[in-house]
């Protein structure tokens, strides 16, 4: 009997000793980010859309809070992304414009990293979608059919299931860990950007074969009826469908959720939509009206929905911090002739924002961003100015893992911020255009500095915010920058320049 009590009393404080582990685990919340592509200020519901609705991106937004005010560092993806990641302006580090598709790692391993920061926390990290960063050795770039490192594994991530650039650019493949996924050895993948390899078909000498014609550029190698930038062929086995990359990264998505439902999380979720080319799942086809740029939207809600029902089903929905935003803003006919011009319709991609990606204006950088967290965060609106590039420090705090100080190191801790803590935000934002314009935003004020570049790219029919002459503007009554005040404001101007020289000095 005595034997059967102290068995007993030892399975009982093994019970709660390993509830206790459990508990302190569960203490800390899981963090998703789920980073879209292209998608802009008023392309959802949420932000005032009309013509298309997106109910699962509006349900984080009810039950948690929506910035007016938030900002990418850049306005085109792979310079938002790296700054976003490593709390760096991607200015100050040459080579981090729109990368190519056989690009080496832009980010240096050595650098402090945001999924570098949760790792050491104690966080199973993932990277999975979109991520047009780079891969391989510097000098070298990606050995498509060997082991492809460094890459985000090598900044933190346990785990990762990419598409290496973007769905326009070649190769059309996934890269899990190191290689690229389902890769026939006997089919080797052969990749160039400037000149052709092998025999496959392209869109410039092949149109016929396209379900997807191109409206500029883009009409290099034929993948699954469109043809991209770049050329390949091989690797047959391991071509993507555009229709199901979708469902294929929401899928690993929701696996890599379910299986790490008892440890602390943090997954970055980079979305390839809706980014061109625009080639849908049938669900979602025709279904917004808008042709497939709103299709493309549609999907991108359901994505997001099903990221929100999994939390719900493993109850983490209480236990979890998503930020869901995207890297810049919108741009409609990118390439290809998939009618996202034509069935407009009244929507206005950029809200009341001039411009859209590529651009100086806020239409570039100007961006959705809403933060959930249950209990934690404060439900509504804020108006607070807010950067991207202070995610590092803000979860560096966050997670106990306070960053050493460097000159380099751009971000700032601004938790209290996305919480909902502190209304008022940064002081100041700076915003990149494509041709490195760059803008500083101060309280109601913005100074684009003056730039030779076009004013106009005639291809995607955005401003671009380029001006021989130094931009000025009162962004609180003039959202849609419309009134240049430089001559007017002398001293505000002059205040606006020196800062933005002192910050670009540093």
């Amino acid at each position: 009997m005595r034997h059967f009590f102290y068995l007993s009393a030892f399975f009982i404080l093994t019970f709660l000793s390993s509830g206790q582990k459990v508990a302190a685990q569960q203490s800390k919340p899981n963090v998703i980010i789920i980073y879209t592509d292209d998608l802009g200020y008023g392309d959802i519901s949420c932000y005032g859309a009309k013509n298309v609705h997106t109910p699962n991106i509006d349900r984080i937004a009810a039950n948690g809070l929506l910035f007016t005010n938030a900002h990418a560092t850049s306005a085109t993806c792979t310079p938002s992304r790296y700054s976003l990641l490593t709390g760096q302006y991607a200015w100050r580090k040459k080579g981090t414009g729109i990368a190519p598709g056989d690009a080496a790692l832009l980010i240096d391993p050595a650098r402090p990293t945001l999924p570098a920061v949760f790792k050491t926390a104690g966080y199973e990290t993932g990277a999975i979608g979109k991520w047009h960063l780079g891969l391989g050795e510097k000098g070298i770039g990606p050995d498509w059919n060997g082991e492809i490192k460094p890459g985000p594994i090598e900044l933190g991530f346990n785990t990762s299931f990419i598409l290496p650039a973007t769905v326009d650019r070649v190769p059309c493949v996934y890269v899990e860990g190191h290689r690229v996924a389902n890769l026939d050895p006997s089919d080797p993948i052969k990749v160039d950007y400037k000149n052709p390899v092998g025999n496959w078909s392209t869109g410039a000498n092949h149109p016929e074969l396209l379900k997807l014609k191109p409206s500029h550029g883009h009409d290099q190698t034929i993948v699954n009826g469109v043809s991209r930038i770049g050329y390949m062929t091989g690797g047959k086995s391991a071509l993507w469908v555009d229709e199901e990359i979708s469902s294929v990264i929401t899928n690993k998505a929701v696996k890599f959720i379910e299986t790490n439902k008892s440890k602390p999380f943090f997954l970055y979720f980079a979305t390839h939509n809706i980014h061109v080319p625009r080639v849908v799942n049938k669900r979602f086809a025709g279904k917004s009206g808008m042709g497939a740029r709103g299709d493309a939207i549609l999907e991108l809600d359901w994505t997001t929905g099903e990221i929100l029902k999994t939390l719900d089903s493993l109850k983490l929905t209480n236990n979890t911090l998503i930020i869901f935003t995207s890297d810049n803003g919108p741009v409609l006919d990118d390439g290809y002739q998939d009618e996202a011009v034509a069935k407009l319709n009244g929507h206005k991609p950029a809200g009341a924002l001039r411009g859209g990606k590529y651009s100086a204006f806020d239409g570039g950088t100007r961006i959705p961003l809403i933060v959930s967290w249950p209990g934690h965060v404060t439900k509504g609106v804020s108006n607070a100015l807010l950067s991207q590039i202070d995610f590092l420090a803000s979860f560096a705090a966050f997670t106990g893992r306070p960053l050493k100080d460097s000159h380099d190191l751009d971000s700032k801790n601004a938790m209290d911020v996305l919480l909902g803590k502190n209304t008022t935000g940064r002081d100041h934002v700076i915003e990149q255009a494509l041709n490195n314009t760059l803008s500083l935003i101060s309280g109601d004020w913005k100074y684009i500095e003056p730039g030779n570049g076009p004013r106009m790219n005639t291809e995607v029919n955005i401003e671009l915010g380029n001006d021989q002459k130094p931009q000025l503007y009162n962004i609180r009554n003039d959202i849609g920058e419309k009134h240049n005040l430089a001559d007017a404001n002398p001293g505000k101007l002059n205040e606006l320049k020196n800062s933005l020289q002192s910050i670009k000095n540093r």
